[in-house]
């Protein structure tokens, strides 16, 4: 019996092994770093594949995890490179990529990799790398003049969006966008959501004004009424909307310049778990509107 159970333990073992590649079997004492990355950034290859399989049958938009500034994941408040890449213009931005472009370009942005390291790595070869990062790069690289906020001036944002929305004057709204203003929103097929961006400072104000018109119905669908708060997420200014103990929606405004140039509602409850554990267990400032 106890031989028995040692051999299935030891087929356990053999099973849960992580494969080790034959070019890098007499290098992997040596060098175990370089293997490991190799390992892992095969995973995060299979990984994306598999995400964006899956975005692609998606009900409705996708949108990026909301992360709250305080949530460790975000990195400590002085790293600003780790802040940045849980942005939401970074994130956005990066779902333009394939799967091999990300790894090159987080490879060498965050990782600081030299291009015959990564070619390595991903099995290509260098001249190979180095086009799909500069490709990668051209994707990523946005034009846009971004404000970086704090809480003080993400409160300011937040307070003057609901000053707008909530007057019943759609111009004062409007001033507040820029021109080519876009609202999209991610209800994950459980909330009811936009199948497509709205886009254009006219159509995406009088969209805001007719989501924030209270009604039974909403408050049936949310579980009561909800007060309303101001946070920062994803790097810019966020709108947090908590209803019977747990965030229902995550509103972030994309603020340049000029205005503001999106409004991105995440009201998938899969993909705000995650900010409403951290938003019971971390302080945050009194809420702007109470029983909304």
């Amino acid at each position: 019996m106890a031989v028995r159970r040692r051999r299935r333990l030891r087929r356990r073992e053999r099973r849960t092994q992580l494969p080790v590649a034959p070019e890098f079997a007499n290098r992997f004492v040596e060098t175990p770093a370089a293997w490991l990355t190799k390992v892992l950034t095969n995973i995060c290859l299979n990984q994306l594949t598999s995400a964006r399989v899956r975005r692609e049958a998606y009900v409705g938009q996708w949108l990026p995890e909301p992360v709250f500034a305080t949530d460790p994941i975000a990195g400590p408040a002085d790293t600003v490179e780790q802040r940045e890449s849980v942005s939401m213009a970074v994130l956005a931005l990066m779902e333009r990529l394939s799967p091999k472009e990300r790894a090159v370009y987080v490879l060498r942005e965050a990782f600081g990799y030299a291009h015959n390291e990564i070619a390595d790595i991903l099995d290509i070869t260098e001249a190979n790398c180095y086009q799909i990062y500069r490709r990668a790069k051209q994707h990523v690289t946005d034009d846009r003049t971004r404000v970086q906020v704090d809480e003080a001036a993400a409160r300011k944002v937040v307070e003057e969006f609901l000053a707008a929305t909530l007057s019943g004057n759609t111009e004062s709204l409007i001033r507040l966008l820029t021109d080519d203003a876009i609202s999209a929103g991610d209800g994950g097929g459980v909330v009811p959501s936009l199948d497509r961006p709205i886009t254009g400072s006219l159509q995406v104000a009088r969209f805001l004004r007719r989501l924030f018109v209270p009604n039974e119905h909403k408050w049936a669908m949310i579980g009561g009424r909800a007060d309303l708060y101001a946070a920062v997420a994803n790097g810019v200014p966020a709108l947090v909307i908590v209803a019977a103990d747990r965030i229902v929606a995550l509103i972030t405004f994309e603020v340049t310049t000029d205005g503001i140039v999106a409004v991105h509602t995440q009201a998938n409850p899969a993909k705000l778990e995650r900010a409403t554990r951290h938003w019971a267990t971390t302080p945050h400032a009194d809420p702007l509107l109470t029983g909304w």
